[in-house]
């Protein structure tokens, strides 16, 4: 049991440490040499870490966006928090065990489904990995079941999301990329298709379809064809505005002015960008070929489903509509919801940028620029929506105020709750 907790804590989790040994693997079992073995190993590694560096930055700058956001625009509710949920199922209720137990699980099972049915995809987000664990084993603890069939039953269902997520979204993928070489490997996939199915409803079919990719710009805004300056000038006036209506007492900015920590960190918003797409291409470079031993040796025509930044240099405007408009979705569904009875959900930045950006390209490649806009607003509500559905289940067992991001993992929950735990008390 130490040696599966050490290598669940210390490798498992950590998706850079277990993407360049997959692609370690790849390399090894298409016989290359060990220089190229090690070369494309450490490659795959640094690439990841310049990749999640920028992730980061990116977190530390939108953390401090969403303090000023709720400071200046006096907004009190939930902030989902997933991370919550875990500490306190791991701490108060003593699931440790039985949630590393289950991420182990839902990696076995994973491959096998791969292995043997025509769903090739291997998910390699460990993150998402280890969410998924903690919300099908709190709901199935809290349905009754325990020791192992709460880690098969768990795992094999987080497998099922795994392989099937990838599956479902490929062909909107495999447009957006041009190839099959790669998967989308994120939790928040059920409100991209979600935001798609919007997109091909309401916006732009066939010829008529203008991508936001496209956009023609005078020749003396020509600078804004650039992504990083078109992002510039999109996060800095909505940082220094929302900073203004917060004031000069939110965040830690020291003895700087306000308004021009604000600025800065906008402008850090932008490097993290920057740093990101850097790793995505870095990564790529060399999780893609290495991959190809996997699938020709342990999963034939294995498919790596991989994290939603990978996608963004893809698309990198639709991104920035994405983050804008699932923004505008998710304060409308913040003052609408609590009409009808749900809790007010606060807006969740990080939330925003990564899955709204994300969902944004899917729009863009579904409806073009006019479904991106409607998809991305509808896209905010339905995210805030699911949420706000989980908030009294979540009172009920006795986690207070609280609820969970990424819809896949709320769909889970909201699985065992509807559906599996009154079965399971019917016997």
């Amino acid at each position: 049991m130490g040696v599966i907790t050490f290598i669940i804590e210390n490798i498992l989790t950590q998706a850079s440490i277990t993407i360049a040994l997959i692609a370690m693997l790849g390399l090894v079992l298409q016989k290359k040499s060990v220089g190229q073995i090690i070369s494309g190993t450490l490659k795959t590694l640094l690439g990841f870490q310049v990749l999640s560096a920028g992730s980061s930055i990116i977190v530390g700058s939108l953390t401090y966006f969403g303090e000023i956001f709720q400071e200046g625009f006096k907004m009190q509710g939930i902030v989902p928090s997933i991370e919550a949920i875990n500490g306190q199922a791991m701490n108060e209720l003593g699931l440790g065990r039985d949630i590393a137990l289950t991420f182990l699980a839902i990696f076995v099972f994973n491959i096998l489904i791969a292995r043997f049915t025509k769903w090739k995809y291997i998910f390699l987000t460990g993150q998402a990995i280890l969410w998924m664990a903690t919300m099908t084993t709190v709901f199935g603890y809290f349905a009754g079941l325990r020791g192992i069939a709460l880690i098969l039953v768990g795992g094999f269902i987080g497998a099922v999301f795994a392989v099937a997520m990838p599956a479902i979204a490929q062909p909107i993928i495999r447009r957006v990329t041009g190839s099959n070489d790669i998967a989308l490997g994120h939790f928040c996939t059920i409100g991209y298709l979600f935001e798609a199915g919007v997109a091909y409803i309401f916006g732009q079919k066939g010829e008529n379809k203008k991508s936001a990719e496209d956009l023609k710009l005078p020749s003396s805004f020509e600078f804004l064809q650039d992504t990083y300056l078109s992002v510039m000038v999109v996060m800095v006036p909505l940082y220094i505005i929302t900073a203004a209506f917060a004031g000069p007492g939110v965040g830690d900015h020291g003895a700087q002015n306000y308004l021009m920590f604000a600025f800065l960190q906008a402008i850090q918003f932008v490097v993290g960008v920057y740093v990101l797409l850097a790793g995505v291409r870095l990564l790529l470079g060399e999780i893609v070929p290495a991959f190809r031993g996997i699938a020709m040796k342990l999963v034939p025509n294995a498919i790596p489903a991989l994290d939603c930044p990978v996608f963004f240099p893809y698309a990198p405007n639709s991104v920035i509509l994405g983050f804008i408009t699932t923004t505008i979705g998710t304060v409308i569904a913040m003052f609408v919801l609590p009409m009808f009875g749900l809790a007010m959900i606060l807006p969740g930045m990080l939330t925003n940028f990564f899955a709204g950006g994300t969902a944004g390209i899917f729009g863009n490649e579904i409806g073009g620029r006019r479904g991106a806009i409607i998809g991305g607003i509808a896209h905010g509500f339905f995210i805030t929506l699911l949420p706000a559905l989980l908030v009294g289940i979540f009172n009920s067992m006795g986690f207070i105020n609280a609820t969970a991001t990424d819809v896949d993992t709320v769909a889970a929950a909201l699985l065992y709750a509807w559906i599996f735990s009154p079965l399971l008390k019917m016997f």
